[in-house]
């Protein structure tokens, strides 16, 4: 079988973590000018256990979803979260499974899912500024003040992501091992 072929198996697994993203994408609180979820750990869930692009469209399609449907984004908005999302999924599935080692170990999976998680943040940062100072055309001082004060936040959810996400992946592929799905997730 081709391993870059989307099978309708593979289309579910994308479709199934992308609806899990959005969801927990729902259970969040504001903090430090940012809110806090475990969404970014879903992502990095979805790209430890699929692999590079198709963990990359389940963190982007289920973020994207939120967005669009949820959180009253416009289209800009929407596919800049796609990418960045997606991004931060394919960089951790990138390194997880670099080597050929399948994201089977867990120290490269930890190293992955901090890597993905701090993407993410550049990411989330550079939009911040190019949307403060370009779009909205407000002085340095001011979008500096709106990094710093959205910066500990975004910090604090990758942590959480950088916890969680091994940690679930551990958990969860051992069980989808026993059960012979984990193979067919990534075929």
């Amino acid at each position: 079988m081709n391993k870059n072929k989307f099978t309708v198996q593979k289309i579910a697994y994308i479709a199934v973590l992308a609806a899990i993203v959005c969801v927990v994408t729902f259970f969040r609180f504001p903090l430090l000018g940012s809110k806090v979820h475990l969404a970014n750990a879903m992502c990095l869930l979805s790209g430890l256990l699929l692999g590079g692009v198709p963990g990359g469209l389940a963190a982007g399609i289920g973020s994207a979803l939120y967005d669009a449907l949820y959180g009253g984004y416009d289209i800009i908005q929407v596919a800049i979260t796609f990418v960045s999302k997606f991004l931060m999924a394919w960089v951790c599935a990138t390194i997880a499974f670099s080597g050929g080692s399948q994201a089977k170990n867990h120290g490269k999976n930890i190293a992955a899912s901090i890597i993905g998680a701090l993407t993410y943040v550049v990411l989330y940062m550079l939009k911040t500024f190019v949307y403060q100072k370009f779009v909205y055309g407000y002085p340095m001082d001011a979008v500096w003040i709106t990094m710093g004060s959205k910066l500990p936040g975004s910090l604090i959810n990758a942590l959480a992501a950088m916890i969680v996400a091994p940690i679930l992946y551990s958990a969860l592929s051992a069980a989808l091992q026993r059960a012979h799905l984990l193979d067919k997730m990534r075929k």
